[in-house]
């Protein structure tokens, strides 16, 4: 992403609905599966400028990466600790090293997908999880996609069978803003009639703050939902996966 693209997201990281929709809903999974454990080692994959990241910290050591140095200059912004440059498909980590992995809308934004997935396995602990988020369907590809440089979006058996295949277990494959879906693709639709920006940029509207606390209320409620069962559509996709207690 380009400069304008990453200080808008640091800016709006903490409190625009969408990211802390996202971020309630990954600390309502991580209190479920692991108890609300505060020992916890956390390799944050992709951190971007930080807000995940800071937010996973109460829950022990977190190791923050993205292999954006632009990203890790605003993560730093944060005062984040364990902030490191990787490339996500070669981690350069030690195995059997994290109880957890976040992955928040970071697998689209890489080449090779797999090799990715392959890491997450062996640097996570047996009987350690991800969290994995990425943009869903295909038919919703926009300039927002070629603007946030993605490669793909995703179906749920395509996450399933990226992780199954990589020797995972796994424990949910959910959509999530489901709520909104039906104005998220009509959006897209509309906006693909138009003439891109140059360069392209991504669609973030901004609402006032009543609007956002609105919107905001909406996302704790469907996560309320969709951290227990799974939902059928939706502009995301969570996966959550389990490295097995024994491999070999």
């Amino acid at each position: 992403m380009n400069v304008a693209e990453y200080e808008r997201m640091y800016q709006l990281e903490d409190s625009y609905w969408w990211f802390v929709g996202r971020h309630l809903l990954v600390d309502k999974l991580l209190d479920q599966y692991f108890d609300g454990r505060k020992d916890l080692t956390v390799l944050d994959v992709g951190c971007g400028t930080g807000a995940m990241s800071a937010r996973l910290q109460k829950r022990g050591h977190v190791v923050s990466a993205d292999f954006s140095s632009l990203a890790l200059k605003f993560s730093r912004r944060r005062k984040l600790t364990g902030l490191v440059q990787l490339d996500a498909m070669n981690l350069g980590l030690a195995d059997d090293s994290f109880d957890v992995i976040t992955a928040m809308d970071m697998l689209e934004h890489l080449p090779d997908d797999h090799a990715a997935v392959c890491e997450f396995f062996r640097v996570l602990k047996p009987g350690g999880l991800v969290v994995a988020m990425v943009p869903a369907y295909k038919h919703l590809w926009s300039e927002h996609d070629t603007a946030l440089m993605h490669f793909r979006r995703y179906t749920r058996s395509e996450m399933t069978e990226l992780f199954i295949r990589r020797g995972f277990s796994v424990k949910r494959v959910s959509h999530t803003m489901t709520t909104l879906y039906p104005f998220v693709a009509l959006q897209r639709r509309l906006r693909a009639a138009r003439p891109p920006h140059d360069p392209p940029r991504a669609f973030m509207p901004i609402f006032p703050s009543p609007v956002n606390a609105v919107l905001t209320a909406l996302m704790q409620c469907e996560n309320a939902v969709s951290s227990k069962v799974n939902l059928p559509f939706g502009s995301t996709v969570l996966c959550v996966a389990q490295k097995p207690m024994t491999h070999g």
